[in-house]
């Protein structure tokens, strides 16, 4: 059984296309600059090697008929006929109070999807495309939505209300929602499935931090609480967003630099975090050097970043009453040593020993790096959203073929 997942993003599409009965993946790849100049396509070989097609690519529709065309050609192609892709899967930015779990695709959760669109503008729009296009590319294939959202939906209201009149939230639904869930469910349920103990019973702490960052707080399988908010700007710094911000500074802003609600949102989702703190750049990889040559902006940006990841960590031992592991994922998450280790600094009071050593020779890969004598477990997973948006899509899939108890599916 084969499951084509798909992530729309503005200008971009990622694909993977799974054989479910062996979880392996037989295509993968994206497409950058949709709409724009320079527009290609990369994909991965099965060997790992990494072609780059290059080609105009307008919308999205477009981009999801080239992708398709790949998968079918005899150079890089692993599929006869599109009728091998039994389901498709997307994912979804922002399901509201409407979502709680993935969900088969109808003409319905399409009209409600478009009634988010005002509480994700920026993401919901081009996830709404990719549905669209599949309709129309490969008419009767089903489609499953994985919503960012939905696995925080188990958050206790007193934790996802902000502190203003009610009635707004009755009116627009303003109220934390948080993102990255798909990866926080996977990446705590893997850490479980890999120490070998239930993940029902356990206090977990996810820590998602790449380009984009959240940290969650897990109690028995169900998140509690999580950084992000309405938007994916709320919580940590990140590589262009300020995280948490005094709204004050937000109207101080726009009266000192005359400047409108657009203007904002993108100085904040664009400009700020750690490239407006450092004037060098988003990615921390560039940081960490500079770090190293002793640019202070940079230093000053690494530990802001840091700094608020742990601070965040605390808070969720506290909303939790203790933690038993502490999970890192996302780019930066699995691969900078020197994030997790100032994460992890002076922690010991929390039950966190981090093993240095360990830490330092470990990248990308599935491994425990805490203290034997280390109460909390840290520990890397890799996170695989793609993974969980097929495995989604199959569940979802066998439920609509599933004989109901009167005989009728």
């Amino acid at each position: 059984m084969k499951i084509l997942v798909l992530n729309c993003g503005s200008s971009s599409i990622k694909y993977k296309l799974f054989e479910m009965k062996s979880g392996e993946v037989i295509a993968q790849g994206g497409i950058e600059k949709i709409g724009m100049k320079g527009s290609f396509l990369k994909l991965t070989l099965p060997g790992g090697q990494k072609v780059i097609l290059e080609g105009e690519i307008l919308e999205h529709r477009t981009g999801i008929e080239y992708i398709l065309g790949v998968l079918l050609s005899k150079k890089y192609g692993c599929i006869k006929s599109l009728s091998e892709i039994e389901a498709v899967g997307h994912r979804v930015v922002h399901g509201g109070e409407r979502f709680n779990s993935s969900v088969l695709i109808t003409d319905e959760v399409i009209d409600k999807l478009n009634e988010c669109i005002e509480l994700a503008p920026l993401h919901n729009p081009p996830n709404l495309k990719g549905i669209y296009a599949i309709l129309e590319l490969m008419p009767g294939t089903p489609q499953a939505g994985v919503f960012d959202t939905a696995f925080h939906q188990t958050m206790p209201d007193y934790a996802y209300m902000y502190g203003i009149p009610y009635s707004l939230y009755e009116k627009y639904g303003i109220r934390r929602y948080g993102f990255h869930g798909t990866s926080h469910r996977y990446v705590s349920a893997r850490a479980c499935e890999f120490l070998g103990v239930p993940f029902e019973e356990q206090r977990i702490i996810t820590a998602h931090i790449g380009n984009g960052g959240s940290v969650a707080a897990i109690r028995n399988g169900k998140s509690v609480d999580t950084s992000m908010g309405l938007t994916p700007v709320e919580g940590l710094i990140m590589g262009t967003r300020s995280g948490d911000v005094d709204p004050g500074v937000i109207s101080y802003i726009m009266e000192k630099e005359n400047m409108g609600t657009t203007g904002i949102s993108t100085l904040l989702n664009k400009f700020s975090g750690v490239l407006g703190i450092s004037g060098i750049s988003s990615d921390m990889r560039e940081i960490e050097a500079a770090v190293e040559n002793g640019n202070k902006r940079a230093i000053l940006a690494m530990n802001a970043y840091n700094y608020r990841i742990r601070k965040y960590i605390g808070a969720y031992a506290a909303a939790l009453g203790g933690v038993d592991i502490l999970a890192f994922t996302g780019g930066v998450g699995e691969n900078q040593a020197v994030t997790r280790r100032d994460v992890c600094r002076n922690m010991e009071f929390m039950g966190i020993e981090l093993d240095e050593e360990l830490n330092d020779s470990v990248r990308a890969r599935e491994a425990v790096i805490s203290k034997p004598s280390s109460r909390v477990k840290v520990l890397i997973i890799p996170t695989d959203e793609e993974l969980t948006i097929a495995k989604d899509t199959i569940k979802i899939l066998q439920k609509q073929e599933s004989p109901s108890p009167d005989g009728k599916n």
